[in-house]
């Protein structure tokens, strides 16, 4: 028998620990060199862990949910083990507090649809689930913990519904979540209470440490979007064709905001201590949702990138935050962020600083206004801008003509050009 463990990949410097999500293998299963076998959660991103050899999973040392450290042992795979063949030392996993499992319906032809994993037993024997009542969503039908968490969620919906509420009586459904659920009789007002996830809490510290240590102050100006859009519309099809991307509004907000930057070095700044920083180079970061929360992924040397070069990254910043693919080092520093609520719809909005930045600039949804024009009333797309700005280093002065910088870019595009 030749034993290879698996560990858990290095964590940044700032990352002290993360927990284990859900175990894509089970022990007993064939490994392939390279095969993901479980995601680990980070308070900044979530991170793969593959399988350093081939051949078949022993043991499990840290079960779903666990807390971990850096090059910490979670699994071990015997090299020259046989698929289902039972493994002489596979323990419980290590913060299990019993090896508990549920009865599995018995696989036939080689089908293991509705055998659960073994986090999924445990959490079926927990809740008293008979084998075969939990459908199974995982690889070949295999029931796994989320498959249990939401089929305990539902069952826990559906008796307050059953026992409180009258027949033809609305009923209100609550979100199904994929964390360890505890569910509240209240009648006709049922609730649940789950766990922030790492990257949550780590949202919400940080926007506190934004308010209580900045100076934070907020500007507001219009700008007619209708340079930009017909400059969108004349190039579209050609850019799309040389770059095999479409021109986007958020290349111009990036190429405005740095036209600014430049203008306005303080805005670009940050403050350490008792110092100043001035930046010399422009890396803009990119507030992207995910289904984890917010994300700000970072646009290194956005002042030398191209406008098809700025599209494509932002696409792969969209596609990776949606996949939970982005990394660590994808999101670490940035002198200035760019918030886009437009996107959802947002009218007006006063974005919070991501520290350690002094300034973040939010952009809104266009709509067509009414707005005076030479002693006339036209209707033309307007946009709100916002750009809150730390005090402490940022006068008005500075934050109120740094965002005119960005308005007169977009209402006159040509000025990125020859950079006025």
């Amino acid at each position: 028998m030749a034993i290879v463990e698996v560990k858990v990949p290095q964590l940044s410097e700032s990352v002290a620990e993360a927990t284990m999500l859900q175990w894509k293998k089970k022990v007993g299963d064939a490994i392939a060199i390279d095969e993901i076998l479980i995601e680990i959660e980070t308070d900044k991103v979530v991170l793969e862990v593959p399988a350093p050899s081939a051949g078949v999973l022993i043991e499990l040392v840290v079960a779903d949910g666990g807390t971990v450290v850096s090059d910490q042992v979670i699994a071990r795979i015997d090299t020259e083990g046989k698929a289902g063949a039972t493994a002489p030392a596979a323990a419980a996993p290590a913060t299990a507090t019993a090896s508990v499992a549920a009865p599995a319906p018995v696989a036939t032809g080689g089908s293991m649809a509705g055998v659960p994993m073994p986090s999924a037993a445990k959490l079926m024997a927990d809740n008293s689930l008979a084998a075969g009542s939990v459908p199974g969503t995982g690889k070949d039908g295999r029931v796994t913990k989320g498959d249990v968490l939401g089929a305990t969620a539902a069952g826990a919906t559906k008796s307050v519904a059953a026992s409180t509420i009258p027949t033809g009586a609305p009923t209100t459904s609550l979100p199904k979540v994929a964390s360890p659920v505890k569910a509240v009789d209240l009648g006709e007002r049922p609730e649940q209470r789950v766990p922030m996830s790492r990257l949550r809490a780590r949202i919400a510290e940080r926007l506190l440490q934004s308010q209580s240590t900045n100076a934070i102050l907020t500007t507001f100006n219009e700008v007619n979007m209708a340079p930009v859009m017909d400059m969108r519309k004349k190039f579209q099809d050609a850019f799309s064709k040389e770059h095999g991307v479409k021109i986007g509004f958020m290349s111009f907000f990036v190429k405005a905001a740095v036209h600014a930057l430049k203008k306005f070095p303080m805005i670009n700044a940050s403050v350490d201590g008792n110092d100043i920083v001035y930046h010399g180079y422009f890396d803009i970061g990119i507030a992207v949702g995910s289904p984890r929360g917010l994300v700000v992924p970072i646009l290194r040397n956005a002042d030398q990138m191209s406008f098809a070069d700025i599209e494509k990254k932002i696409a792969e910043f969209g596609q990776k935050a949606k996949d939970g693919k982005l990394g660590i080092e994808e999101m670490t520093g940035g002198t200035f962020s760019i918030s886009n609520g437009g996107t959802f719809g947002s009218m007006l909005s006063t974005p919070i600083i991501n520290p350690p930045q002094s300034a973040i600039l939010g952009v809104h949804a266009t709509k067509d206004r009414a707005v005076v024009e030479n002693g006339q009333i036209v209707i033309r797309p307007m946009n709100y801008l916002a750009m809150s700005y730390d005090h402490r280093i940022i006068d008005g002065r500075e934050a109120v003509l740094g965002l005119v910088a960005m308005k007169e870019a977009l209402e006159d595009p040509a000025r990125l050009l020859f950079d006025i």
